[in-house]
């Protein structure tokens, strides 16, 4: 191995070709062989990259098909479930949070300033009566009766 060179920079320690006569390395065997393999990966990354045109054109197929449809929906007033799930979603939360902070408040003072009187029962019911009022309000501004 001593008198067959090596390139510092490479690692598999497979020795360089020497140089024939004329300057040229000789062409060893497995070149038609790499040859042939570059040849498959070329043809492979053709074939992928074709692949992935396709599936942009599919994805962009898709998106102009429900911009489309939302387009045709939002001209027609048509309201889909979604939108619906979310004014439901913004009613209970608009009577539920005023309710909640009323009982919170009521007991807080009962505990604090014992008396006669149930504060949270009070707070109670004033929190439920601004929650309605503002659902009210709410479903009103959602459905465009103004």
């Amino acid at each position: 191995m001593a008198d067959e060179q090596r390139d510092p920079t490479r690692r598999s320690g497979v020795p360089r070709p020497e140089p024939d006569k004329a300057g040229a390395a000789p062409e060893p065997a497995a070149n038609a062989k790499a040859n042939d393999l570059a040849a498959n990966a070329k043809a492979d990354d053709l074939a992928a990259n074709a692949k992935a045109d396709d599936l942009a054109d599919d994805l962009v197929d898709v998106v102009a098909r429900k911009q489309a449809r939302k387009e045709r929906s939002r001209a027609e007033g048509r309201r889909g479930l979604a939108y619906g799930f979310g004014v439901f979603g913004l009613v209970g939360w608009s009577v539920a949070l005023p309710t909640l902070l009323g009982i919170g408040l009521g007991v807080w003072i009962d505990k604090r300033y014992p008396s006669p009187y149930s504060w949270t029962l009070m707070l109670m019911i004033a929190g439920l009566m601004v929650g309605l009022f503002n659902a009210w309000y709410w479903v009103r501004k959602e459905t465009g009766d103004e």
